[in-house]
């Protein structure tokens, strides 16, 4: 047996250094350090800049020990093989960014059919020309397409500049990866649905955002053989809104039931567990609102992997993650004795707190300005400048007077609709106001009908509290009623 191929002491300082540049979180500002000290670029070089300029070292590098018989990485041995793996993974991930770019949109646009990914032939060729196995080459396209998934997820859902909204950023990452993406890569890849997730924050912050974002990224397989990923990342993220559903329903979106279950079921229903893929996220939305025995079968859910359908004696299995999220104080529910202890343990593997848009404002005014362009072109598909300057003028003025927008971003995003109908911005403060005037007026006056006066009253409650099932309790409505008024013009 020949050997081991040993590299200069200059090679295998610069693969070290590459190899922390790829386990450093890229929406980190330790990444752009790294990648700096790299290549001994000066502090003032743009990102783009200084990642390829040490594409192009790293390339530089490779082809000089390729020396003309093909680099194998199986030659060299230890330390050096592990260093120069990481370098040829990191060039030919950067290398074929683009094309995963490319797909991920594409596959977007497709839905949940599966669409085929011809340019990773390529890519699995030319990791068996480095020397990776098949299995290694699979798992490293597999790797590479989850990693450009959560990059594009993370930043096109979560925009801003903020302080917050960087460290928000950094922080789904390390969800999705570990803090340590080598522990990640090594043993944790398929382990992950052991990790549930809490989503905390205001009302309108974005967590329906950031679980979206976390849903679609996680690890999907590779099929050498058919050159394709085993299933659509749309399929992945499967959410539920609890506080939409009545007690006696909720069981059955959850878990399903079979025809005949109870009175009304003329059909089987398949729940959000079993439309779940294995490599899947389930969220669920306003956990807060649960009651205690749903709480017990979603903890009994997640300890032991199976369920039943209401009706049904089968045992399903479920391997996916489960993410949540609620605005309410979790701390102050567990207190009052509304949600017990083992089920918020068995959620918070990691708990994450998305900032408030006053939080977001304080620490770079100029969001407003960004956040605003970017919610008129989803709105319009384009941003006309003098549309756009008479929008941000009417947000600045609502900003210098002290404004602090409860209802986050989504108040935002539907003031900026309301400039674009009316030229200005009422807050909800003042519409509240002129509501509960003309209510009262109109009560004083005799003129409001029972149906009026119901509808208003169902919706004041549900601005409130944001839940049907509450409106119903404290109202004493059917909560098929209640939809009805809150639905109500």
């Amino acid at each position: 047996m020949s050997k081991p191929i040993k590299l200069s002491i200059s090679n295998l300082d610069f693969f070290n250094r590459v190899t922390l540049s790829a386990f450093t979180n890229p929406f980190s500002d330790e990444r752009i350090a790294a990648d700096r000290k790299v290549m001994g670029i000066i502090a003032s070089t743009g990102f783009e800049e200084v990642l390829q300029s040490l594409l192009e070292e790293l390339a530089q590098r490779l082809r000089k020990l390729n020396c003309g018989a093909g680099l194998n990485r199986k030659l060299y041995s230890g330390e050096e093989r592990e260093s120069l793996s990481i370098g040829i993974l990191f060039l030919v991930y950067h290398q074929n960014a683009d094309r995963f770019d490319t797909f991920i949109k594409q596959q977007n646009k497709e839905g949940e059919k599966r669409c085929a990914a011809p340019f990773t032939a390529e890519v699995f060729n030319t990791l068996l020309r480095y020397g990776f196995t098949k299995q290694e080459a699979a798992l490293h396209i597999a790797m590479f397409y989850q990693l450009r998934r959560a990059f594009h997820f993370i930043s096109e859902s979560l925009t801003g500049r903020s302080r917050c909204m960087k460290q928000l950023r950094k922080r789904l990452w390390d969800n999705l990866f570990t803090h340590d993406i080598r522990w990640y890569a090594s043993c944790l890849w398929n382990k992950m649905e052991d990790f549930s997730t809490l989503l905390l924050g205001e009302t309108g912050t974005g967590k329906g955002a950031a679980a979206f974002a976390l849903g679609r990224s996680g690890f999907i397989p590779f099929d050498p053989e058919r050159r394709c990923f085993t299933e659509s990342f749309t399929r992945a993220f499967v959410p539920i809104n609890l506080s939409q559903y009545p007690e006696t329903l909720i069981e059955s979106e959850l878990f399903g039931h079979r025809k005949g279950a109870f009175t009304g079921a003329v059909e089987q229903h398949n729940g959000v567990f079993s439309r779940c893929s294995a490599h899947g996220a389930i969220f669920l939305d306003e956990i807060g609102d649960v009651s205690e025995p749903v709480q017990i079968k979603l903890l009994q859910v997640l300890q032991q992997r199976v369920f039943s359908p209401v009706g049904g004696h089968d045992k399903l299995r479920f391997s996916g993650r489960v993410i949540a999220a609620t605005n309410k104080s979790l701390d102050s529910l567990r207190r009052e004795g509304r949600f017990r202890d083992d089920f918020y343990y068995r959620l918070c593997s990691d708990e994450i707190v998305l900032p408030p848009l006053s939080m977001r404002l304080q620490e770079m005014p100029s969001e407003l300005e960004t956040l605003a362009r970017l919610i008129l072109r989803r709105i319009s598909g384009g941003v006309v400048d003098e549309v756009f300057e008479h929008v941000l003028e009417v947000l600045k003025q609502k900003q210098a007077s002290g404004y602090m927008w409860p209802g986050n971003v989504r108040e935002l995003e539907q003031a900026v609709r309301r400039i674009l109908l009316t030229g200005t911005y009422e807050d909800e403060r003042s519409v509240t106001a002129s509501a509960s005037g003309y209510c009262i007026a109109a009560i004083e006056q005799g003129e409001l009908s029972m149906q009026a006066l119901t509808t208003l009253y169902c919706q004041h409650l549900f601005k409130q509290f944001g839940s049907y099932g509450e409106v119903a309790r404290r109202t004493g409505l059917d909560w098929r009623t209640v939809k009805k008024y809150v639905g109500s013009d």
